[in-house]
């Protein structure tokens, strides 16, 4: 479906890092990006999430999301912030998504979920030179894959 995806091993840690490259043949770039963003929707279309919203905490908008995982699994949650910026590069509208886990106080661990403790997500689209969307995303989830049962 012309969507590719790449792992790494990290030796040191015991865990891999993804890339995945693809695109959506009719959604454009905008529209990807303002799904990608808006937290509410995602509560609609998504049935993986159980607990989902941002908060202000010392300036800094900071988003809690909370997975539904199947049994046996445990849910997992995360704690992080992102960022977006729409950039123009060399004459090309790109879009970046930017997100890291953080540790606030207000956003304790919870007793029988995993936390996912170092999280990093780099995200980019810009057209296909179409209707669509071409993307480009990375992530690494450490504390994600040692934990499963």
């Amino acid at each position: 479906m012309g969507v590719r995806i790449y792992r790494l091993y990290d030796e040191q840690s015991g865990l891999y890092e993804y890339k995945i490259f693809g695109g959506l043949a009719d959604c454009p770039p905008k529209l990807c990006v303002d799904v990608y963003m808006d937290l509410d929707f995602r509560k609609q279309w998504d049935q993986y999430v159980k607990e989902l919203y941002e908060k202000t905490y010392d300036g800094e908008k900071v988003i809690y999301w909370e997975v539904k995982y199947p049994f046996p699994l445990s849910n997992r949650d995360y704690v992080y912030i992102r960022e977006c910026r729409e950039m123009d590069v060399d004459g090309r509208k790109i879009w970046v998504v930017l997100a890291q886990s953080v540790s606030v106080p207000q956003c304790p661990e919870k007793p029988g979920i995993t936390r996912v403790k170092s999280y990093k997500q780099s995200l980019a689209i810009e057209s296909d030179g179409k209707t669509g969307s071409k993307e480009w995303c990375a992530y690494f989830l450490e504390g994600y894959a040692k934990s499963l049962p």
